[in-house]
């Protein structure tokens, strides 16, 4: 019953859907559509797959990462349609999905707070971590210094990831290379447009965008630095900053916890191949508008 249901809605949503089939298939057609079946004068291979099976072999494959060669046998079809498939579909979905990931009303998340950061931090309208994503080693020298992570020791793509008091992904933003600063996507990734006078944003203690934000009339909240000893060499923290850095970790764990969600994707948390990387900002958007679809993240 619910094969006809979403079968009937991507029809109807999807009317003129064209499939990819390399860089100059925007002009030609891929292959034939279902209602070119009846229509024996068009070219191309005969459609074995309805919209529905696509769907899922999308979902497939972003999920579990089985490879072309394995989804193609248990759906039926030769290596080259599922790259085609898959192509087609994430573009699509990410087309449809990645407006949904909206940065909610100042309303929207006092009704949907959690009870401990109403106690705690009320004023807290997202917290926000980077995280990266291991990709093989690009053969172009330049390349490989600008995808080089010194923290992970690997070639990663970096993104910023922030969500709401409640664990929703509000905002995740395109991939920049590995070695690119926290600071610098923070700044240049269109994150600071949504912030609102009043806000408070939540980091780790490496976010130095206090200035940033002030810009904008927000406050940033990270745990304290360490302070110089007064009675010798070293750096310590006082009994109070200890006490707030632990109140803030426990927070600001949240935003780990919906980045391992996302990572639960194992296209995200394999090492990226780069012919996919065309498609790496699509699956990661894709998957953040999935992350949303589960059960809340923060219970009250």
């Amino acid at each position: 019953m619910y094969n006809y249901i979403f079968t009937d809605i991507l029809d109807r949503s999807s009317p003129d859907f064209k499939y990819w089939s390399g860089q100059s298939s925007s002009s030609k057609k891929a292959y034939q559509t279902e209602t070119d079946l009846h229509q024996p004068k068009k070219t191309g291979p005969k459609r074995k797959l309805n919209r529905y099976q696509e769907f899922l072999l999308t979902l497939v494959k972003l999920r579990l990462a089985l490879t072309t060669f394995l989804l193609g046998d248990l759906f039926g079809i030769s290596t080259s349609r599922v790259s085609q498939i898959f192509t087609t579909w994430i573009n699509y979905m990410a087309l449809v999905f990645t407006p949904l990931l909206k940065w909610p009303s100042q309303d929207v998340i006092k009704r949907f707070r959690p009870r401990s950061f109403a106690v705690n931090f009320p004023n807290v309208t997202g917290i926000i971590d980077c995280t990266e994503f291991f990709i093989n080693k690009p053969r172009n020298p330049t390349a490989q210094s600008q995808t080089f992570s010194s923290y992970k020791q690997h070639n990663t793509f970096k993104a910023l990831v922030c969500i709401s008091p409640s664990g929703a992904i509000t905002f995740i933003s395109k991939l920049w290379g590995g070695n690119v600063s926290d600071r610098y996507i923070t700044k240049e990734s269109g994150f600071l447009n949504l912030i609102r006078p009043g806000d408070e944003i939540m980091a780790d203690r490496g976010f130095l965008i206090r200035d940033l934000l002030l810009k904008k009339r927000a406050k940033l909240i990270i745990p304290p630095f360490t302070k110089r000893c007064a009675w010798g060499k070293g750096k310590h923290l006082s009994a109070s900053d200890i006490l707030k850095t632990r109140n803030i970790a426990r927070f600001r764990i949240h935003v780990e916890r919906a980045i391992g969600r996302l990572k639960n994707f194992r296209m995200l948390s394999n090492t990226l191949p780069l012919n996919v990387k065309p498609l790496a900002n699509q699956m990661i958007s894709v998957s953040a508008f999935l992350c949303n679809l589960q059960k809340p993240l923060v219970r009250k």
